[in-house]
């Protein structure tokens, strides 16, 4: 068992990559006209990875709590969420397990937005995820206030479907998407950093693909 779940073949063979370093390149920096991080691969589709579990959430049964180093925590319904300004975004996606899409079209609301609904307090430097999944993951605030970042709802133009994180998930597009929580449930902003579910097993506790930071330096 997993603090998320079971152990399935994926995350049995994900902490093996990571004991082993699988995929590693070796290269750490990023060339001006290269749009593709070192080691990745382009893909058309946009595959499917979970632990497992798919939760269904309906848009009625589906809530955002926002708590922690913040002056004005918040508990968000569907309407509440929706009634925040409504953003687009386009990025690019990296999976550390080596595929790239290029340009996806995200609607959602932009965790700009989300910061100056909840305000953080000065010390809060630091972002946990929790899914619905229970699936946990860290950020520093700054990649969490990055410009490109979204609470995504939609992809492509139609509502972000249950296999890809629906009814809501997070795209931070400039970490590895692990970073990026399905089923969103809960933000929780801290002093100091905290590692989530993959963090924890052996897994780098920021993800830059640029840097190619897939696993642990420990």
């Amino acid at each position: 068992m997993t603090d998320a779940g079971p152990e399935t073949k994926l995350t049995a063979s994900k902490r093996r990559w990571a004991e082993q370093g699988k995929f590693l390149t070796g290269r750490i920096t990023r060339p001006q006209t290269d749009r593709l991080p070192p080691g990745q691969h382009l893909v058309k589709n946009w595959p499917v990875l979970d632990l497992g579990q798919q939760p269904l959430i309906q848009p009625s049964e589906w809530s955002l709590h926002i708590v922690g180093g913040v002056e004005n925590p918040v508990k968000l319904d569907w309407d509440a969420f929706h009634r925040l300004p409504q953003s687009n975004k386009l990025s690019d996606i990296h999976c550390v397990t080596t595929w790239s899409r290029y340009d996806n079209r995200w609607q959602g609301v932009s965790t700009h937005d989300l910061l100056d609904l909840v305000m953080p307090m000065r010390d809060a430097n630091f972002i946990l995820l929790t899914s619905y999944d229970g699936y946990t993951t860290n950020l520093p605030l700054a990649d969490f206030a990055s410009e490109d970042a979204i609470l995504a709802t939609a992809w492509e133009g139609e509502p972000l479907t249950r296999d890809h994180g629906g009814p809501m998930r997070l795209i931070v597009p400039h970490l590895y998407l692990w970073k990026s929580a399905k089923w969103l449930r809960r933000i929780e902003f801290l002093v100091g950093d905290q590692a989530g579910f993959w963090e924890k097993n052996g897994y780098h506790m920021l993800g830059d693909p640029w840097r190619e930071q897939r696993y642990s330096e420990d």
